[in-house]
């Protein structure tokens, strides 16, 4: 059962994918999944969906590109509960924990939850490098202009000159993947 802690507003989960899952689901499929797996987590619900996102690997490492969005959600739970369920989810996609940065099926990360700042224990939150990745901060944008990071008070704006040479493109309408709600 999920645990409160206080009236969170707003939790916004980001949402990669850059291999196949071996049922044969595309990344963007398995993405589309994923958001109908994160609407079943009891105490949230979903209330936006950015478009979809095919970005090269931070750091570059040669994988395939992947497919990235961010998924907004109402509600109040607890960030390590919430995190155990993103992990289930994973598992279900076929994600095994091998390496840092290797390639995936699936990968659900907690970008931040309301004005949470929460060093340890994990999730650290807002994300420690969410506003170092155009990857989240695109599509951050798509379904939350107004975000201000926790910790520097600072909007989406402020972070994207340092993101620009990150390679990224908003996809057209991958079928069965839809577009911001």
């Amino acid at each position: 059962m999920p645990q409160s802690i206080s009236c969170i507003p707003d939790t916004f989960i980001a949402v990669g994918a850059n291999l196949p899952r071996e049922s044969g689901e595309t990344a963007a499929m398995t993405c589309l999944w994923a958001v109908g797996e994160l609407a079943r987590i009891p105490g949230l619900s979903v209330v936006g969906v950015s478009a979809w996102y095919e970005s090269a690997p931070v750091p570059p490492s040669g994988q395939p590109p992947y497919v990235n969005g961010v998924v907004r959600m109402a509600g109040d739970v607890d960030p390590a509960w919430l995190l155990e369920r993103l992990h289930a989810i994973e598992a279900a996609a076929g994600r095994r924990r091998t390496v840092v940065n290797a390639p995936r099926p699936l990968d659900l990360d907690i970008i931040s939850m309301g004005a949470l700042v929460r060093k340890a224990p994990d999730p650290i939150l807002p994300h420690p490098r969410a506003t170092q990745r155009a990857f989240v901060l695109l599509p951050l944008r798509d379904v939350m202009p107004d975000w201000r990071d926790p910790v520097t008070g600072q909007g989406i704006d402020a972070f994207l000159p340092g993101v620009a040479g990150q390679a990224i493109a908003r996809m057209a309408e991958p079928e069965g993947v839809g577009g911001p709600a």
